[in-house]
């Protein structure tokens, strides 16, 4: 028994240093692999609101990044399109004008999608009415206002989960990233719609994670703080009474760009986060301690 124990210990640690060699194996090929191959390699990404604002700075990520662009927006998004091809290849990208809260204009998007990449690996729900919304009391909101947030904001990402969910799950595969706002958390004063259409899209997320976890598809929710977008930054009125206060909140003290939402996006989209789901990432310089 006492020639025994040495023998189990040699064999242990000739166990664990065997390990530890596969290991660095695998972390130098995978490193290798990363630098030759970006994340999203072979897959098609649609970016709602994807031509302006934040969701411009989205669409580029995911290209960087290997992803194919389908750029769907109400506004056109052509140009950026342009930008992109230039970039990374003539079938990196391609864009449509589309309004995301009628259901024709949906599933002609998620078809032309299919027809020209054949596939969709991720959907970003970034389509939202926010930047011309103007600051106001609880009661001064008229109804057609307070309805046509709700269908940009929260029908519409329902209407994309429709039709584009059944090609994921054929698939068992897909990332669904909802954006939703850390003023949900927060409960922003004079924004009463958008903040509750923004707490919409964090029940829509857990809910949804439920159903589609069963085929493989990620369902997760990035919240941005507030940041300053070339569109957010036309709404002065809301820029005045928000910018100062959110900032002194922050853990950092400094403003928000889009440029600091890509690497929680880029995660969500890519096979990092592949056991994440039903989940909320807050990306708010520390505002919202969630």
């Amino acid at each position: 028994m006492a020639g025994l124990v040495p023998a189990i210990h040699v064999f242990m640690v000739a166990i664990l240093q065997d390990v530890d060699a596969r290991d660095k194996r695998g972390h130098d090929d995978c490193k290798a692999e990363r630098q030759i191959m970006p994340r999203l390699a072979g897959k098609t990404a649609i970016v709602t609101g994807g031509a302006k604002g934040i969701g411009r700075h989205y669409s580029q990520a995911l290209a960087a990044e290997g992803a194919r662009v389908m750029i769907a927006d109400i506004a056109d998004g052509r140009e950026l399109a342009e930008e992109i091809a230039g970039r990374h290849g003539a079938n990196s990208v391609a864009s449509l004008k589309f309004d995301v809260s009628d259901e024709k204009a949906v599933k002609n998007l998620v078809a032309q999608t299919i027809d020209r990449f054949g596939q969709i690996d991720v959907l970003v729900n970034n389509a939202a009415y926010y930047a011309t919304l103007k600051p106001r009391n609880f009661n001064e909101w008229d109804t057609d206002t307070w309805d046509r947030v709700m269908a940009i904001n929260v029908r519409g990402p329902y209407l994309m989960v429709r039709h584009v969910a059944p090609h994921m799950m054929a698939r068992r595969s897909g990332k669904i990233i909802n954006i939703a706002s850390g003023a949900a958390y927060k409960g922003v004063p004079r924004m009463l719609p958008y903040v509750t259409s923004k707490g919409a899209m964090l029940a829509f997320t857990r809910s949804l994670s439920r159903e589609l976890g069963e085929y493989g598809i990620a369902v997760n929710s990035l919240s941005p703080g507030y940041i300053l977008s070339d569109t957010g930054l036309e709404n002065a009125t809301h820029v005045e009474e928000e910018r100062v206060p959110v900032r002194n909140s922050r853990a950092f003290k400094r403003d928000a760009y889009p440029e600091d939402l890509l690497g929680a996006l880029l995660f969500l989209a890519s096979s990092d986060s592949d056991f994440v789901t039903g989940q909320s990432l807050v990306v708010d310089g520390g505002s919202v301690n969630n």
